[in-house]
C-alpha cells in the first residue's frame, strides 16, 4: 500500500494508522525498559515527543511563530541528539549515567518551551537554517531547510561509520530513525507522512532491541564467536553425518597466572580468531572457558583432519604480542603503534589440543558425540598436548 492509498482506506483503518506510531512506541519502550537498553529508551522518547509536537502544533505546517519555533528547534535538536546516542556507550535506564541523559533531554524541552512561551526573539534561528546554501533544482524541492539537510547528512555520515565499525543492531536502528525523521521533517505538513515514518522508526529500534539482546544471549562477547547456547541450538539439527572437534588451548592457567587475566583474554581472541578461519566447512563455537568447539555437517574425520592439524600449526607459530597498560583503543593505531616498536614488544606463543569425534553410522545422538570428542581432547591432552586426537 503507498501513502496515496491510505485515505482511501476506511474511516476505522484510517484511526488505526494514526493510532500505530502509539502502539510502535509502546511495545519499543516496553522491550527497552525489559532489557535495559538506554539508548534506544532515550531515542524512542525523543520520537514520542516529536511524534506529539507533530500532531498538535505542526498539523498545517510550520506556519506562524509558535509551529516555526518548534519545527525549527526540532530540526536542529533531533540529528545531533540521535548522533550522541549513537556513539554513546549503554548504560542503562535508571543509572546516574541514564539520569544525566535524561536530564539533558529535559534541558533541551525547557529551553524548546521558553522559546515558544516567552516568544523569544530566535529570528537568526530559522534565518540560518532556511537560508540556501546551493542552488539546486533538486534541494529547493525539499521540504527541509538546506542547513538542516546538511545537519541530517552529515549526522547520517557518522552514525553509518558506526554502523560499519560496529555491526550494531542498535546502531543500524538509529540510522533509520534518523532517516524516517529527516523524511517526515521534510513532508512535515503531509497528511500521513510523519505518522507511518514515526512508526516505522519505532518498529526499527524495537526491532534493534530484539536482535542485540538475542546477540548478547547467543553470542560470546569477548571472541565473537557463537555461544555455547548457540551451539546447543544449533547441534538438534544436524543431519546422520558430522564430525565435532573439540579444542582446548594449552596450559591457558598457567597464562593468566604468568601474564595476568588481560594476557588471558588476547590469548582466547588469537585462537578464537584463528579457529574462525579454520577450513572445511566448520562452523566454530566458544565452547566455554578456554575451550573451543567445531561442527563440520556432512563431513568424515578424514576430511577434516588436514584442516585441523593446520588449524594447529598455525596457532602453534603464532608469536602473540603483548599489549601494554597504555594501548590505544583504536585497533588501528594500536597495529601503527606495534609496527613502529618493530621486535621490542614482549611475545608468547600459545597451542591447542584437539580431539575428533564422527558421528558414525549408528546415528550417534549429538551430545554423545560431543562427549567422545572431549574424551579424545583428554587423550590428546595425556598424551603431551599440541596433537590431535581421534576417537576410535
Amino acid at each position: 500500500m503507498s501513502l496515496r492509498q491510505i485515505p482511501l482506506l476506511s474511516p476505522v483503518q484510517r484511526e488505526l494508522v494514526f493510532l500505530s506510531p502509539y502502539l510502535a512506541l509502546a511495545v519499543g519502550l516496553g522491550l527497552s525498559l525489559a532489557f535495559n537498553r538506554g539508548r534506544v529508551f532515550f531515542a524512542l522518547l525523543l520520537l514520542g515527543l516529536f511524534h506529539l509536537v507533530t500532531r498538535h502544533y505542526l498539523l498545517i505546517g510550520a506556519t506562524g511563530y509558535t509551529p516555526s519555533a518548534i519545527y525549527h528547534c526540532f530540526c536542529f535538536l533531533l540529528p545531533i541528539n540521535l548522533l550522541l546516542l549513537s556513539f554513546m556507550a549503554e548504560r542503562g535506564i535508571f543509572t546516574h549515567a541514564g539520569r544525566l541523559r535524561m536530564s539533558f533531554i529535559a534541558i533541551q524541552l525547557i529551553a524548546v518551551y521558553w522559546i515558544v512561551r516567552f516568544r523569544v526573539d530566535y529570528s537568526a534561528v530559522p534565518e540560518l537554517l532556511s537560508h540556501p546554501i546551493v542552488k539546486s533544482p533538486f534541494l529547493e524541492g525539499l521540504g527541509l531547510p538546506q542547513p538542516a539537510v546538511v545537519l541530517f547528512v552529515v549526522a547520517g555520515v557518522l552514525i553509518a561509520v558506526r554502523v560499519l565499525k560496529r555491526c550494531s543492531p542498535i546502531e543500524v536502528a538509529l540510522f533509520g530513525t534518523l532517516i524516517a525523521i529527516g523524511i517526515s521533517c521534510d513532508r512535515i505538513a503531509a497528511d500521513f507522512t510523519p505518522t507511518l515514518f514515526t512508526a516505522a522508526a519505532a518498529v526499527l529500534l524495537s526491532i534493534g532491541v530484539l536482535q542485540d539482546s538475542h546477540s548478547m544471549a547467543f553470542t560470546d562477547e569477548l571472541t565473537a564467536l557463537p555461544s555455547r547456547r548457540a551451539l546447543n541450538e544449533q547441534i538438534m539439527g544436524l543431519g546422520r553425518r558430522y564430525v565435532v572437534a573439540m579444542i582446548d588451548v594449552d596450559h591457558f592457567k598457567g597464562f593468566n597466572d604468568t601474564y595476568g587475566h588481560d594476557v588471558g583474554d588476547q590469548v582466547l581472541k588469537l585462537v578464537g580468531a584463528k579457529i574462525r578461519l579454520t577450513k572445511g566447512g566448520g562452523k566454530a563455537y566458544r565452547y566455554g572457558g578456554e575451550e573451543f568447539t567445531i561442527i563440520f555437517p556432512g563431513k568424515t574425520v578424514g576430511e577434516v583432519l588436514p584442516h585441523l592439524e593446520e588449524l594447529r600449526e598455525t596457532i602453534q607459530d603464532y608469536q602473540l604480542k603483548l599489549r601494554g597498560k597504555d594501548r590505544p583503543q583504536e585497533e588501528e593505531t594500536g597495529r601503527k603503534r606495534r609496527s613502529e616498536a618493530g621486535g621490542s614488544a614482549e611475545t608468547v606463543s600459545v597451542t591447542v589440543s584437539i580431539g575428533v569425534a564422527a558421528s558414525g553410522d549408528q546415528r550417534t545422538a549429538p551430545e554423545e558425540a560431543l562427549r567422545m570428542a572431549d574424551k579424545a581432547l583428554y587423550q590428546a591432552k595425556k598424551r603431551g598436548r599440541n596433537q590431535v586426537a581421534v576417537h576410535r
